[in-house]
């Protein structure tokens, strides 16, 4: 529990470093991203966004896992 906890807090950090500086402006402009956006209304769904995240999140926890 004390390694995911750090990793976790880790990647909060990085995370945060990299909003702060502006370094994910691809994040939600993918390809398969969906986007629609009508007169009164915006629909939003990062589809590859979030399974691109899903993928890293996995192979962190796997490496951390061995």
């Amino acid at each position: 529990m004390g390694k995911v906890l750090m990793v976790l807090g880790l990647f909060l950090i990085l995370l945060g470093a990299a909003l702060q500086y502006g370094l994910l402006g691809w994040f939600g402009k993918l390809p398969g991203d969906i986007r629609y956006q009508g007169e009164n209304f915006v629909f939003y769904a990062p589809i590859t966004s979030m399974l691109l995240l899903s993928i890293l999140f996995s192979l962190i926890l796997w490496l951390f896992n061995r």
